[in-house]
């Protein structure tokens, strides 16, 4: 479990995350909710261990140090920078990083892992291939490979659909889905489409300026008047046959 504790950030001096307390729990998929510069993208930096934080993270109820943090925890940022020249099996072979030695080469079992994680991401025909000539939903792949072959316990994705066609993004997020369910992973990721968090989320995190202002299952969390108060959006919301919460917008009546 990894759990946050009046979690504080502040960026240029100025106060992005309020204290936001709450508990991941081990194998869910948790969404981070809310509109755009609520503090979504900073939890997931302070999780991470990139930027500094007040407050307590803790995973298992201890602090872990970075080298450990790097091991448990991959992060998956909405914009990667990716070297264009660099073959797709180099890229993934980095996600090994946190387990070598000062100055050392990665090993056999590093390039065990990392092909395995190619393999399971259907990339092997992408191997050899350089970055710069990948798709938007192959590069996707390829970073969550990266990722995989941290051999992480939890994965933590920002965005991971964005600028992907709404095919791609189905993919994407089935592919996460599978390999939390047959990998035992936790996900945490910020999503900006309220349905698709129901779909996939077992718990939801909604923030406002930087603060909780609701969490729990989709049902609890988004509600109309909520996302009214929230988001300043008029929207139906509904249950589909398999109980997902179902959010689309509502037009104004026409005078």
């Amino acid at each position: 479990m990894i759990q946050l504790d009046d979690l504080r950030v502040d960026l240029e001096r100025t106060p992005v995350v309020k204290g936001v307390s709450t508990a991941i729990s081990t194998g869910g998929w948790h969404a981070l909710l809310g509109p755009n510069g609520s503090g979504k993208t900073t939890v997931l930096r302070a999780i991470a261990g990139l930027i500094p934080y007040r407050g307590t993270i803790t995973v298992d109820g201890a602090t872990p140090k970075a080298r450990d943090r790097a091991r448990l925890i991959a992060y998956v940022p909405q914009a990667p920078t990716l070297p264009p020249d660099m073959l797709v099996s180099e890229y993934v072979l980095l996600g090994r990083t946190p387990y070598l030695r000062y100055l050392a080469g990665p090993g056999r079992h590093d390039h065990e892992v990392s092909r395995n994680a190619i393999e399971r991401l259907d990339l092997a025909e992408f191997a050899r291939r350089r970055l710069g000539t990948l798709s938007g939903g192959e590069v996707q792949r390829v970073v969550l490979a990266r990722a995989l072959a941290q051999e992480p316990r939890t994965m933590l994705l920002d965005e991971p659909t964005s600028s992907l066609d709404i095919g791609h993004q189905q993919h994407v997020l089935e592919l996460i889905d599978e390999l939390r369910t047959s990998g035992g992973l936790t996900v945490v990721s910020t999503l900006h489409d309220l349905t698709t968090a129901s779909q996939y989320a077992h718990q939801l995190v909604l923030l406002d300026h930087g603060q909780v202002a609701a969490q729990g299952t989709p049902g609890e969390v988004l509600t109309a008047e909520r996302i009214a108060e929230i988001y300043d959006a008029r929207v139906h919301v509904a249950t589909d046959e398999s109980g997902h919460t179902i959010v689309t917008p509502a037009r104004p009546l026409a005078m």
